[in-house]
């Protein structure tokens, strides 16, 4: 019996920060690890800045439009394997600014009032 392959994922653009801040906290092997992780079809890039210096490395994933804070290689591997291959973003990853949590606020999301 023949395995069967793994299907490609969609395609997408994914970018690392490569300016300052980011680089100083290791953005380069997030690079490198990323390239190194992903299929073909992945385009994957270094960045200017993303204006999220505070927060980096940032790794942005285009057209999801979602945005990962501090990430470091050791995470490359959760986040193709579950965002690009099973299209589910890596939740505990997401940047909080442009993925705020509704439970992060203290109050109940299905209390109604």
């Amino acid at each position: 019996m023949a395995e069967t392959a793994t299907p490609l994922p969609k395609r997408r653009c994914v970018l690392v920060c490569q300016y300052r801040s980011c680089a100083r906290n290791g953005s380069a092997e997030v690079l490198a690890t990323l390239r190194a992780a992903v299929p073909n079809n992945i385009f994957v890039n270094g960045s200017d800045c993303m204006g999220q210096c505070a927060s980096g490395p940032t790794v942005r994933v285009m057209p999801d439009q979602t945005w990962y804070c501090r990430i470091k290689p050791s995470h490359i591997p959760e986040i193709v394997q579950q965002h690009l291959y099973e299209d589910q973003p890596v939740e505990s990853l997401l940047h909080p600014r442009f993925h705020p949590r509704p439970d992060a606020y203290g109050y109940d999301i299905n209390h109604q009032v």
